[in-house]
């Protein structure tokens, strides 16, 4: 099991904006898509304007393969027309569990 461990800083004063529509158009398609929603968080004490999201995959094949068919979907690319703008930077990890984690 991998777990994709992503990071959005958005622009300050964005995040609920960004919540919304993520909620309304993106959410429906990915988990469709990508499958295991591990948590989705926001920053409230540190960096603010984080957006913390994390999937879980059997394998990078698969994580390819959904994230593939995820890109290619029409609601998901009017969504991200939406979403991107409001991005500043963005961070992705690739995080795979230890032998004694309780998330393997």
């Amino acid at each position: 099991m991998i777990y994709d461990f992503r990071t959005y800083t958005l622009y300050p004063g964005k995040t609920h904006e960004y919540l919304e529509i993520y909620e309304r158009e993106a959410l429906p398609v990915q988990r469709e898509h990508l499958g295991h929603l591990v948590g989705y968080f926001t920053s409230e004490i540190g960096p603010l304007n984080k957006i913390i999201h994390i999937w879980a995959y059997e394998s990078f094949v698969e994580r390819d393969a959904r994230r593939e068919k995820m890109f290619s979907d029409a609601r998901f690319k009017d969504a991200a027309k939406k979403l991107y703008p409001l991005i500043q930077t963005q961070e992705d990890v690739i995080l795979k569990g230890t032998s004694f984690s309780p998330l393997k």
